[in-house]
């Protein structure tokens, strides 16, 4: 294991959540060498780092907030890492048709998305069209309560099949696989 430091700044993410060591599990898991990766709400980036250490070839992550783009990127110069093949926007995916567009063409192996069940939801309705065939949706930041909300707006997406439920704490992670249409 190596070391990620993190300075959230305003952001949110300094990697001791639950729902982050979730993301960072099944990033670990899911991720292969010259993956393309997608981060949507990214935070602090820490996320998105760990997919750099895993050799992903290009990165693509957003978030709603400035400060989350700013600390983003100086979290990935905190750890030596080069920002090559790595886009930052600021930008909110569910209502911006213009990064949705820009996501629907790049196609990805990995999305990640460790936000709230209330935002997940929304974006479990078209996450399909970012993924390649049998590419992998992994989410979080799903408090316990919320877990069948979240399954049923995956599963009512035709294209998307659940893959596994990992847990920790009060907190759930949901991943779903793009079916091979």
């Amino acid at each position: 294991y190596k070391m990620i430091e993190i300075d959230p700044g305003t952001a949110f993410g300094t990697g001791k959540h639950d729902t982050t060591q979730l993301c960072i599990k099944n990033l670990c898991k899911y991720v292969k060498p010259g993956d393309k990766v997608l981060d949507l709400g990214c935070g602090s980036g820490i996320l998105s780092i760990v997919a750099k250490m895993l050799d992903a070839s290009r990165i693509d992550m957003n978030d709603i907030d400035e400060a989350a783009v700013k600390a983003s990127k100086e979290n990935f110069e905190m750890n030596h890492l080069s920002l090559d093949n790595v886009n930052i926007a600021c930008e909110n995916v569910i209502d911006d048709e213009a990064a949705k567009a820009k996501y629907k063409e790049e196609k990805y192996d990995v999305v990640v998305a460790n936000i709230l069940a209330d935002v997940i939801i929304p974006i479990a309705g078209f996450v399909d069209k970012f993924l390649k065939p049998g590419a992998i949706f992994i989410s979080s930041g799903i408090i316990y309560m919320k877990e069948d909300d979240v399954k049923k707006a995956i599963e009512g997406n035709g294209n998307l099949e659940l893959v596994e439920v990992t847990k920790q704490g009060d907190w759930v992670s949901i991943i779903a696989k793009r079916k091979d249409v």
